[in-house]
């Protein structure tokens, strides 16, 4: 297993948490019907409806991975003028514009469905193609766990309060995680179920974050009026 997974995280399944937000997700939007879709979201211009089809859209980029084929996938980008990761996320988007919500349900789940299978499929140690080149499995399956969490959240699909604690935890380590994988100029510590973060190791910046401010701060939906410094509220922001 990959160092990073056989330290801080190497408790967690991460197939298991994939299933988990999958699931939880799904069984939201199966309830959901008439104007639920077009509440707003979190996610800034967005209704439920269009993290739905983003969710469905994102799927392209998991199996390009899967079947070695991101060459495929830029080609079709490229031809659909579609620029940028923004560009992609909003094309998923426009393309679903139009398709009735129960199709693109479907087209998630099933997609989704073919990802998870897959990845646990070939296990945690295995590498998979991806834009930033060979990745381990495991550690692929929590960034899309994560991802799945934060829009589950951005759709207003509820955590059970027995599981919230078990969910922010290992939410938060996986932001801690994914902090040092990507080399942020910031340090962070967890003691006493508080995170300590201190922007570029300087003692300048310096904030305490309750577990779940610390997640939020991590997909970058802490809200506007939060008092975390905005070198912190940038610094921090790496699963958005």
């Amino acid at each position: 297993m990959d160092h990073a997974m056989a330290g801080a995280l190497a408790d967690l399944d991460p197939f298991a948490l994939y299933d988990g937000e999958a699931r939880r997700l799904d069984e939201h939007f199966a309830g959901l019907a008439g104007a639920d879709w077009d509440r707003p979201s979190r996610c800034a211009g967005w209704s439920v409806r269009d993290v739905l089809a983003h969710l469905a859209g994102e799927e392209l980029y998991n199996h390009a991975c899967l079947d070695d084929d991101l060459a495929g996938l830029n080609r079709l980008l490229t031809e659909a003028g579609v620029d940028g990761l923004d560009g992609f996320n909003q094309w998923t988007v426009d393309e679903r514009r139009d398709v009735p919500v129960e199709t693109v349900l479907s087209e998630w789940r099933a997609a989704n469905g073919r990802t998870r299978a897959e990845l646990r499929a070939r296990g945690a140690d295995a590498l998979l193609p991806t834009q930033a080149g060979p990745y381990p499995v495991g550690l692929q399956a929590m960034h899309l766990a994560s991802e799945l969490a934060t829009h589950a959240d951005d759709v207003g699909c509820r955590t059970p309060p027995v599981d919230e604690p078990e969910r922010t935890d290992w939410r938060a380590r996986f932001g801690a995680f994914a902090l040092a994988e990507q080399d942020r100029p910031v340090l962070v510590r967890e003691a006493d179920n508080r995170w300590y973060v201190e922007a570029d190791g300087t003692g300048a910046v310096t904030a305490q974050l309750s577990p779940a401010e610390f997640v939020e701060a991590t997909v970058d939906r802490l809200p506007a009026d939060h008092p975390l410094p905005a070198a912190l509220r940038t610094a921090l922001a790496c699963l958005a």
